[in-house]
């Protein structure tokens, strides 16, 4: 049987590389994944931020734009909270031909990259921006009094 190429994408060579990554989180993913697929992206990307520590705001920008997920920037920073915004060329074309809708990867890496930095269970909520330039934004929330337990402070804490 012949296949048809012209049902096959045909992606610039720009976008060439991601064409991989996008088959697997865009299509497969929530094939696999179902409904839970936002949660549980959530969550890897949670345990992804536990593999990739970063120690700095600058090394989650430059992790974000080698990890293809956009230009992250910090938009404000309170004693509860951080916000970022990730734009990027790709963010507005996925968007605007509706095949994202939740940038839960993003958020839980983010969560878990702030949580270890600031030593407090941390959370993140994304809202999707559309306009003339799209765009997400992170926000990133903790209580100062909900402080992390280490796995040393735990085994302490059963003696």
């Amino acid at each position: 049987m012949k296949k048809d190429k012209s049902i096959l994408p045909q992606p610039s060579e720009k976008e060439a590389y991601l064409f991989g990554y996008e088959l697997l989180r865009d299509v497969l993913l929530p094939d696999l994944l179902g409904k839970e697929d936002s949660s549980l992206l959530y969550w890897a990307g949670r345990s992804l931020a536990r593999k990739y520590p970063m120690d700095s705001n600058e090394e989650l920008v430059q992790f974000f734009a080698a990890a293809n997920f956009g230009e992250l920037k910090l938009k404000e920073e309170t004693a509860k909270s951080i916000t970022f915004e990730l734009t990027s060329e790709r963010i507005s074309q996925l968007l605007s031909q509706r095949k994202h809708d939740s940038f839960q990867l993003e958020a839980g890496f983010l969560a878990e990259q702030i949580q270890r930095k600031k030593e407090k269970i941390a959370e993140s909520f994304e809202e999707i921006k559309r306009g003339k330039v799209d765009k997400i934004i992170f926000n990133v929330q903790w209580d100062r009094k909900d402080e992390v337990k280490t796995d040393q402070e735990e085994s302490s804490a059963s003696s």
